[in-house]
């Protein structure tokens, strides 16, 4: 299975070269393909914050590389680079509040940056710790696809319909994705007749980036309005709904994509699994419950202007970008580390206990 994710790897999100980094600007697609160059942590910091690059491991990998080129400007600057340097990192960590990756990843350079031996060339290191992180994040990828499509088998082994919501592909992660990760190994396997795409509103990544990619991939794929969920869950035989994640505590309360909620809410009542599929990292075991995750709230505009120009009446818009699905509404977490079926905090802290099995 590694060797066949491997061969039909397409896309690819980010890039580190020659000391830069270079993310495609996800608000353009499907119609442009544009890649924008960083040179500094501010415009990382910047490209986070309006949705240039974004799903939970690509904001983490993105900030990682952000510290790399921070430290090399701080140095340059000379003085005491270390001090200056906790300004990029609190630019960096403020730039999207909800995602733990993020917050994961600064920390892993925070670490690494801890353990300098004297003499080491600190922006070495941080360059080798990014690129760990970006490579660790392929893996899990391909690890969760495994998982992922050995859970679908032994619940039903003939091609099925699945729904995802939001974008969970190359372009939000390091490597091969992971919701849909698995839905593409789900589809080399034979498994999938068809993947409903919700649309994801306000910033369409399902109907935009989600069907580009199964459009490349040449899964078969269906793009719906979001609030047409219960109708296709009653009506099209959908065996899965499977999502990512941007912070999971540790009782296996998930914050995802605003919509995400609901969709759980309607599985359970029409019988449809619902699985989440994202890497430990994202797995926040300081926090008990998702009733302490803090839910970004982005410009109201979003929802009430389209390229700029407002087409809706002259009211306030309530535009949260996160919702949290509790944990007994939820039939397995799949990570890097394995499956967590009907999660709880017991499991989930077994499961942090593990090393990856891939």
């Amino acid at each position: 299975m590694r060797e066949r994710l491997l061969a039909a790897e397409k896309v690819k999100s980010i890039e580190w070269l020659d000391g830069r980094l270079n993310l495609l600007d996800q608000r353009k697609l499907p119609v442009e393909e544009i890649w924008c160059s960083h040179d500094s942590a501010a415009s990382v910091a910047a490209a986070i914050r309006d949705m240039v690059v974004r799903g939970a491991p690509a904001i983490g990998i993105s900030a990682a590389y952000g510290l790399v080129l921070a430290v090399r400007a701080r140095i340059a600057d000379g003085g005491d680079w270390r001090q200056a340097l906790e300004e990029d990192f609190k630019v960096l960590a403020d730039s999207r509040p909800t995602a733990v990756n993020l917050f994961w990843a600064l920390n892993q350079m925070r670490e690494r940056l801890d353990r300098l031996k004297p003499g080491e060339d600190p922006y070495a290191a941080l360059e080798a710790q990014a690129i760990s992180i970006h490579d660790s994040d392929r893996e899990a990828n391909l690890a969760m696809a495994q998982f992922g499509v050995d859970l679908i088998r032994r619940h039903q082994g003939n091609p099925q319909n699945l729904l995802t919501h939001c974008n969970t592909g190359a372009l939000a992660t390091g490597g091969f994705g992971t919701a849909l990760g698995v839905i593409r190994a789900a589809h080399l396997e034979g498994l999938v007749e068809r993947v409903y795409v919700d649309e994801t509103r306000p910033w369409l990544q399902g109907s935009r980036l989600t069907a580009w990619e199964l459009l490349g991939d040449g899964v078969p794929a269906m793009v719906n309005a979001d609030s047409a969920a219960a109708h296709l869950m009653k009506s099209r035989g959908i065996s899965w709904v499977i999502v990512g994640a941007d912070r999971i505590t540790a009782n296996g309360d998930v914050a995802n994509k605003i919509g995400t909620y609901q969709l759980a809410v309607l599985a359970m009542h029409h019988g449809v699994r619902f699985m989440v599929v994202a890497a430990s990292s994202t797995i926040d075991m300081a926090l008990e419950s998702g009733e302490e995750i803090q839910i970004e709230e982005r410009a109201g505009s979003e929802l009430l202007e389209v390229d700029g120009r407002r087409f809706a009446a002259d009211v306030e818009a309530f535009n949260p970008v996160f919702d949290v699905t509790p944990a007994d509404l939820i039939d397995a977490i799949v990570t890097e580390k394995g499956v967590v079926e009907r999660p709880s905090a017991a499991k989930m802290a077994e499961l942090m206990s593990r090393k990856r099995l891939h």
